[in-house]
């Protein structure tokens, strides 16, 4: 007995052996489904069971198939994923899944993004890339964070920051351009998650690099962004400037820009060297023009103030910083307090930039200086920090009011530097030597050396 109607007998069947192997096996069946009789209830109650199994089967290894590749557990099946599920498992977001962030909320958002990934199979079948960056197409949407925070938070956690979340959001700044690193600490953007580190990531050295100055929102983003606005910019319109930069459509770009200036006729060494100074001076000149706004003094009207108070509500402006004469006379309490100095006076707070790193010298420091260092007094490290800090570097790079006219100076500057605490503060400016070409050693703000006039040597080298 079939499970539609009744099996034909050889005798009465029209249709012979060599019809049937004539005959797809398609078309054979659809020739018997149209020769079923519906008005049999048997037959339509049959149909209804063989589709419902067939809807459960079917949805059910749909869903199946969509809960799996929704886990975290699939995502680390591909071993490129290592680094950023060794981090995921270390950050205060390790209780979600990681579609709950990448994909937007929407069984059609869903769907799409199932789509749209078979490219990650063919990638991990032809060739897994040098890195894996976040592409601008996929940027985390503010759908997916509003689903577990509020907007109307105005104060941060920590009670320090007065951030207007809500304000950013109307406004149409994304929750990334600030929370970047809240999971992964940026480690695409340091570049510590390329091919050749991934087998050395395990959550406990995910825990080593997930740095607070990475997770945290960077001061240097919040500057840069509200120095654009500043200039009539909203650089959060480029999703560009919200992911990671892709260093192999750099490379692309690079290699391009190559191709057109390889007609024309310059000297690769003298030309790349001053532009490579060029544009250090531009972003050197930028960096402390924000620095000097930060810090009050600003030279034109802005849309968002730049001091540090307008959005800091615990930092205060320390009492010893607003005694008379603090600008000429700090120089004995950087030495004394460096370390507390670089706690706000520090470049890498002032720069959305992040420096490149090597994961294995990253993890060998962090087992040498597990212990916290005790700052010692030292001239020399504060002259410099004097030098090479843009903050310290935005005063120190100008000549003092108190050195008067050069010609005068030149003949009263001897009773300036009779002691050794009165020579250290002129080493923060000068060196002593002639600078010798080629050194590493940090250099002088300034050209001007004692030996320069000095060259027949000194009365006393004592306190020299």
């Amino acid at each position: 007995m079939a499970i539609w109607g009744k099996k034909k007998h050889k005798e009465t069947d029209p249709e012979t052996r060599e019809d049937r192997k004539k005959v797809g096996l398609i078309r054979r069946l659809w020739q018997k489904f149209r020769g079923i009789d519906w008005k049999n209830p048997v037959n339509r109650w049959k149909l209804l069971f063989v589709s419902l199994v067939g809807c459960i089967v079917i949805f059910g290894g749909g869903y199946g198939v969509l809960t799996f590749t929704n886990s975290p557990s699939f995502c680390v099946s591909c071993h490129e994923m290592a680094p950023e599920y060794s981090t995921y498992t270390a950050s205060a977001h390790n209780n979600i899944t990681c579609v709950q962030c990448h994909i937007k909320p929407g069984f059609v958002n869903m769907i799409t993004h199932k789509m749209k990934s078979m490219k990650e199979v063919y990638y991990h079948v032809t060739g897994v890339p040098e890195q894996i960056v976040q592409t601008e197409g996929e940027a985390i949407s503010d759908e997916n964070c509003l689903q577990c925070h509020s907007k109307n938070r105005l104060v941060t956690a920590s009670g320090d920051l007065k951030v207007n979340h809500k304000g950013h959001i109307e406004e149409g700044v994304p929750c990334i351009s600030c929370h970047a690193g809240v999971v992964h600490a940026k480690i695409a953007g340091r570049g510590i998650n390329t091919e050749e580190v991934r087998g050395h990531y395990t959550k406990e050295t995910a825990e080593k690099i997930m740095e607070k100055k990475y997770l945290s929102p960077n001061m240097g983003t919040c500057i840069d962004c509200h120095d654009k606005v500043n200039n009539g910019e909203k650089p959060w319109k480029e999703v560009s400037y919200l992911v990671p930069p892709n260093p192999e459509e750099m490379e692309k770009n690079l290699d391009e820009t190559n191709k057109k200036n390889s007609g024309e006729a310059v000297t690769e060494g003298e030309n790349t060297e001053a532009t490579a100074e060029e544009t250090a001076a531009v972003h050197d000149e930028k960096t402390q023009g924000i620095i000097l706004q930060a810090i009050g003094k600003q030279q034109k009207d802005v849309k968002v103030s730049m001091e540090c108070e307008t959005c800091h509500k615990k930092i205060k402006v320390p009492k010893n910083h607003k005694v008379e004469g603090w600008n000429g006379n700090h120089g004995s309490t950087a030495i004394q307090e460096l370390n507390k100095c670089v706690n706000c006076h520090q470049d890498s707070k002032w720069s959305r930039e992040i420096p490149k790193e090597d994961i294995l010298s990253l993890l060998k420091m962090k087992e040498t200086t597990s212990k916290e260092h005790k700052y010692v007094p030292n001239v020399t490290v504060v002259k410099d920090q004097s030098r090479l800090n843009q903050f310290c570097s935005a005063c120190h790079s100008n000549r003092p009011a108190g050195h008067l006219e050069s010609d005068q100076w030149l003949t009263a500057h001897a009773d300036k530097a009779k002691t050794a605490d009165q020579k250290s503060e002129c080493f923060v400016c000068h060196d002593r030597d002639k600078p010798k070409e080629g050194t590493t050693d940090v250099k002088a703000p300034t050209d001007v050396y004692c030996q320069y006039c000095h060259r027949t040597g000194f009365k006393s080298d004592v306190n020299n």
